[in-house]
């Protein structure tokens, strides 16, 4: 029997046919899926050994709503926990590798309550999607920017070779663990500790910079430190987790920057510095009983949800909403005010839609329909980046452009530690 303060031995995860089988079957259906196409991503991803870079990891035991939260910390080196762990570094999902900052490398496996999880492996068909838009090639210098469990500077290294990539993380756990784990697979990239916000200097100019979190605005060092022709990722999003944005920054070959503002489907959580927020189940309960609302039936319904453009100009243009994707109609909220609107179709073709609270959701909703429509229905807008620190987006031309800036950066004086958003409200990455 296992002593439960004692980290299990060290176990050498050694390739074997199920392993092998299971990655073989993850990357088959990403590629069912439409996320993953034949080339170096794809083969990577049947290369790299997650059970070595992911020996341990949380699998949630309580409910959404439910606090404080349970999880159990499943270890490789414990036969019982195999299968289950298995399936989490296989299943698609992200993975869940630290909790509340601790140290990562000597943990004892077993439950932990309370916290919040501060450190995971993104889902994989959003990182794949992402990878595969980098178009990563040999001799290039990658900055890999939100460590994480080391999948990403894994791939980098496949890809480009470890002499060009840096990877870096806030956490100096992360970090070294990272560290460790990459060298078991025989790659030694440059890991590094330090804020992302600021890049690393030392290593400009790169030709491609990935970043793993998500951000409210563009710092100023990631485009200062792409070398002429690179391109950057990040996720662009507000205070709601349910419409993201990508930010696709690429510098000319004369040095110019020039960057968009993509709606997407999924993004990355919230980084350090900043809490988004969401629908409570008090609130959801409210909602779905109709409290206090008004309700009238019209035949203009709401934009479809492949309209990502206008969604994404929603959340920039009327802040504070956050949809639940859980239901089966449209239900979104306020959260800060309390006001929320449903719309729930019916087999004549009509719309009953019930709003409530001091702002009318709806009346928002198509008032930047029509804007947005007005403006050519953009899926993706031009990102401004002015060299006084200005940002702001824009679409159209004419008496039909379009603009609205980004906020500041955070207060660090004033803002929280990120924690992952409830899990059934939002499309961004899921996170149990």
């Amino acid at each position: 029997m296992l002593d439960p303060l004692v980290p299990p031995a060290r176990t050498e995860t050694a390739p074997d046919e199920r392993t092998e089988a299971a990655r073989a079957e993850m990357v088959a259906g990403l590629e069912s899926a439409g996320h993953l196409r034949p080339g170096p991503v794809r083969e990577t991803f049947l290369a790299v050994r997650r059970e070595v870079l992911m020996p341990q990891a949380y699998v949630r035991r309580s409910k959404p709503d439910e606090t404080p939260p349970r999880w159990d910390l499943l270890d490789w080196g414990v036969p019982a926990d195999r299968e289950e762990l298995l399936g989490l570094l296989y299943g698609g999902e992200s993975v869940l590798i630290q909790h509340d900052g601790e140290p990562i490398l000597g943990r004892v496996p077993g439950p932990r309550s309370g916290g919040s999880m501060t450190a995971m492996s993104s889902t994989v068909g959003m990182t794949v999607a992402r990878l595969q838009h980098l178009e990563l090639r040999p001799g290039q210098r990658v900055l890999d920017i939100g460590t994480g469990a080391g999948v990403t500077a894994a791939v980098a290294c496949l890809i480009a070779g470890d002499a060009g990539v840096v990877t870096m993380d806030r956490d100096a756990h992360v970090t070294v663990a990272a560290r460790e784990r990459l060298a078991e697979l025989g790659h030694r990239p440059t890991a590094v500790t330090g804020d992302g916000q600021n890049g690393w200097r030392p290593g400009a100019g790169y030709d491609r910079i990935f970043v793993s979190y998500a951000v409210t605005r563009v710092p100023e060092s990631w485009p200062q430190q792409l070398a002429a022709g690179g391109l950057a990722l990040a996720s662009l999003a507000t205070s709601s987790p349910s419409w993201p944005g990508l930010a696709v920054i690429t510098k000319t070959a004369a040095g110019r920057t020039r960057a968009r503002l993509e709606a997407v489907k999924l993004g990355h959580r919230a980084g350090h510095g900043w809490k988004q927020i969401f629908l409570s189940a008090p609130f959801r309960e409210r909602i779905d009983a109709a409290d206090g609302g008004s309700t009238r039936t019209t035949r203009t319904g709401p934009p479809s949800d492949e309209a990502r453009g206008m969604w994404l100009a929603l959340d920039h243009l009327h802040p504070g909403l956050v949809r639940n994707w859980a239901a089966d109609h449209l239900v979104i909220g306020a959260p800060d005010c309390g006001s929320w609107a449903t719309a729930r179709p019916d087999d004549t073709g009509t719309w009953a839609v019930t709003v409530c609270g001091p702002r009318d959701i709806w009346a928002e909703i198509q008032d930047t329909a029509a804007r947005w429509q007005a403006a050519g229905s953009p899926s993706s807008y031009q990102l401004h980046l002015e060299p006084d620190g200005t940002q702001w987006v824009s679409a159209g031309t004419g008496l039909t452009e379009w603009a609205w800036p980004l906020p500041a950066a955070p207060n660090p004086a004033t803002t929280v530690p990120s924690q992952a958003p409830e899990p059934s409200l939002s499309p961004r990455e899921t996170t149990p």
